[in-house]
């Protein structure tokens, strides 16, 4: 199975912003929503209305660690979620299926709708935790805090964290770019 690997690039990810939004304002929430918390797919799916609606921060206990987490929704974000939800009931999930009434869009369609805009953009390893893993590379190129980014991650060590966001390969990338005999 290929890793896959943060979007490095700024241009893709507003490349990718503008792929979704042209399918549906849903797709390009997930996105941006993704990016800017680093909460997984899995949590940002079983979000709600009620969850951001109001709030200063998303509140949720995550799935994977049954930990509870809190993260800031900023003036941007805030913006764009006011009109996304603006016509939805708090009751509603956020990101909704087309197949039933108000039942969560699957991880499996999420990982086409991303996996999908990856392509169209000429990224060929993109998928859901790619949202999570490029919030983590720009947060840490912008503030440079290992320690930070471990703990918002809920990671045992900063190795683990570096790797996981891909700056572990580009220090092998650029060390190697650099060297020759």
């Amino acid at each position: 199975m290929n890793k896959v690997e943060p979007i490095r690039d700024k241009n893709k990810i507003r490349e990718i912003k503008n792929i979704l939004l042209k399918t549906s304002f849903r797709n390009y929430m997930l996105f941006v929503l993704g990016i800017n918390t680093g909460l997984r797919i899995g949590d940002l799916l079983s979000l709600k209305v009620e969850n951001v609606r109001n709030k200063r921060h998303i509140i949720i206990k995550e799935q994977k660690t049954s930990k509870n987490k809190q993260f800031l929704i900023n003036s941007i974000l805030r913006q764009e979620l006011n009109t996304y939800i603006e016509d939805m009931a708090d009751c509603e999930y956020l990101f909704q299926s087309r197949i039933g009434k108000n039942k969560p869009l699957s991880r499996f369609q999420a990982y086409r709708i991303l996996s999908q805009a990856g392509r169209k953009s000429g990224l060929a390893r993109i998928a859901c935790h790619s949202t999570r893993k490029t919030f983590g590379y720009h947060h840490y190129k912008k503030y440079k805090d290992v320690a930070l980014l471990q703990k918002l991650f809920n990671h045992s060590s900063p190795a683990i964290t570096l790797d996981y966001i891909g700056i572990t390969q580009d220090i092998i990338d650029d060390s190697i770019e650099g060297f020759s005999l």
